[in-house]
């Protein structure tokens, strides 16, 4: 009897070895950040997303693990023939992410490899339909052409490409020097255009300063004629009218203003004479005492013209007709 009952503890024991051997092959966890692919009989079945997962032991199995964050594919360096014949050294970098396990676990052997040769084979494309200059100053229209391309060529794989970035473009040293050459020789005709440009601005400037001062002059040579002019005018005006006076006093009978007309112009002719440039020895002919008679002849018909205004009311004798003021010349040399 008691064999017997050793004999079942065994088989419950062995019982529940399996059945703890059932359920741990039936529980699968998956991780963050992964699917895993179920298989039955070698057939897909469905996609295990993260968390903890039930299958049925000995019938399904994992068949594909899938990272599903996005990654990152190195793109190794390769020659590239550019629309010029120019041969350059490119690299660049891949990211990319799976967004459907089963198409990137059955519809595409080798993922990585795959979006690598394919990423490769666009860059040769895309760059060497494009000219050497073109290549180097146009990074972001080849990182869209590229990153165009490739994503529409890797949407049936289930796989979404993100990115795609050209690292580093190297020409060859010859053609590096030719082209540091070209810049120099770029600047130094910039430098020649500019320093010519400013020559040409500097002279422009400088004859329209001259102009201007021309410009200047004649106006202020057409300002002191115009003023010359004005006071030629005024002397002539009160000239005229000095005369006209004179005119009319002679006219009215008054014989002292025919000696004050003839002493002012005789003084003014004696001035002319002693302020002539090429004069230096100034000599009278006549009597130097003839001026001072003029002067004195003018003092006279000052008196005689304000004598009839004196305080006392009293009138002055009036002036004898036809007297013309001495010259303090003898009588017999007039």
């Amino acid at each position: 009897m008691s064999q017997e009952f050793f004999g079942f503890d065994i088989v419950l024991i062995v019982l529940a070895f399996l059945a703890i051997l059932v359920i741990f092959a039936g529980v699968k966890t998956v991780p963050q950040g992964y699917n895993f692919t179920i298989e039955r009989f070698g057939r897909y079945r469905k996609t295990l997303s993260p968390g903890l997962n039930f299958i049925i032991p000995f019938i399904d199995r994992i068949g594909h693990k899938l990272n599903m964050m996005e990654q990152v594919l190195d793109v190794p360096s390769q020659e590239v023939i550019t629309q010029d014949n120019a041969t350059v050294m490119v690299d660049g970098i891949t990211f990319y992410q799976v967004l459907d396990a089963a198409r990137a676990a059955y519809e595409v052997l080798g993922l990585q490899n795959a979006i690598l040769n394919l990423t490769m084979t666009n860059i040769r494309s895309v760059m060497g339909s494009m000219a050497l200059d073109e290549l180097l100053s146009n990074r972001d229209e080849i990182n869209t052409r590229l990153l165009h391309v490739v994503d529409a060529a890797a949407e049936p794989w289930g796989v979404k490409v993100t990115r795609i970035e050209i690292k580093d473009i190297n020409p060859p040293k010859d053609l590096v020097d030719s082209m540091a050459r070209q810049m120099k020789a770029e600047r130094d005709k910039r430098a020649s255009i500019l320093e010519a440009e400013g020559k040409r601005q500097s002279e422009i400037l400088k004859a329209e300063g001259q102009k201007q001062a021309l410009i200047l002059e004649a106006e202020g040579r057409k300002e002191s004629a115009f003023r010359d002019a004005e006071a030629r005018e005024r002397a002539a005006e009160a000239e005229a009218k000095a005369t006209q006076l004179v005119s009319e006093a002679i006219a009215g009978g008054n014989v002292q203003a025919i000696n004050y007309f003839v002493a002012t112009k005789y003084v003014e002719a004696f001035k002319e004479l002693a302020n002539s440039r090429n004069q230096k020895t100034l000599i009278l002919p006549m009597e130097a005492s003839a001026l001072l008679g003029s002067l004195s002849g003018i003092g006279e018909i000052a008196k005689e013209a304000f004598g009839s205004a004196s305080p006392e009311g009293g009138s002055s004798p009036a002036p004898r007709p036809g007297r013309v003021p001495s010259t303090g010349r003898p009588e017999n040399d007039a």
